[in-house]
């Protein structure tokens, strides 16, 4: 079958301009997964929300959550308005959230973005550390990664899709909740690569976003190194569902060719 003559040549000009278009600039991680379809954003964002302030409630009544005027907190929000701005390339829902950044007093070495953009920092990580803002900006663009690509919405879904497929199996094989069970705990050590897979796409899109508020990837190297010295043998408990900080490295530096123009663009500095 011939086609129309107008659509032949629409479709020429289709693929020359394909072939006239710069490499697109940055990093690509593919779509977000179909299983966060199974769980509706509103919902996962609502429970954060009702969470986070918990959350900051109880840390108040412990005399733990940090004042606006704290210098550390400050620099945090700081950085975050830097790198907020680039959120939306990711998940046109992050133009709604409300966004909140707060700083917990606790020698945790931890850090955390939920769903819907609120984001929270425990003094630990900061001063155990000694972080520049390189790495802090390299630490939150990894969490807010995370709620951008949606990965705890993900979970929820994939846990959705395991429970109900575990109920029908079990049904179909007379197992009962001894069967559900059973299911279930082997649902958990397969979603345990997908976990590591998050952590690795978060990092990756991290390290975009980190470059396009100005500040250098090559922090995300000297991040993980402090992390592996922070570690001596007992990963802290930002690490314990992360890849290997050698192999985390190692991906580092196979994505710094695609986010250092931008830095370099960004920032006025050459490598």
């Amino acid at each position: 079958m011939k086609l129309p003559i107008f659509l032949a040549l629409a479709a020429l000009a289709g693929v020359a301009a394909a072939q006239n278009q710069p490499p697109r600039e940055g990093v690509d991680v593919g779509r977000t997964s179909s299983f966060t379809k199974l769980v509706p954003a509103e919902q996962m964002e609502r429970a954060a929300a009702q969470q986070y302030a918990q959350m900051l409630q109880e840390a108040a009544k412990q005399k733990a959550l940090a004042p606006d005027n704290h210098p550390q907190l400050l620099r945090l929000r700081a950085i975050a308005q830097k790198i907020l701005p680039h959120a939306a390339k990711w998940n046109s829902r992050a133009n709604q959230w409300k966004w909140e950044v707060n700083l917990i007093g606790s020698k945790q070495i931890n850090a955390f973005c939920m769903p819907g953009g609120k984001i929270a920092f425990y003094t630990g990580i900061l001063d155990i550390l000694k972080l520049t803002d390189d790495e802090v900006a390299m630490i939150m663009g990894h969490e807010v990664a995370h709620a951008l690509r949606e990965h705890a919405r993900e979970r929820a879904g994939k846990a959705a899709a395991t429970n109900i497929g575990a109920n029908i199996l079990s049904q179909a094989l007379g197992l009962g909740n001894a069967g559900n069970m059973a299911l279930g705990a082997g649902a958990n050590l397969l979603s345990l690569k997908f976990s590591r897979d998050d952590e690795t796409e978060a990092d990756t899109v991290g390290l975009e976003l980190a470059a396009r508020a100005g500040y250098d990837p090559r922090a995300g190297i000297t991040l993980w190194r402090k992390m592996q010295q922070a570690s001596k043998g007992a990963p802290p408990q930002w690490m314990s569902t992360h890849p290997a900080s050698d192999t985390r490295i190692q991906e580092i530096e196979r994505q710094l060719p695609q986010v250092m123009p931008i830095f370099e663009r960004v920032s006025g500095k050459k490598s």
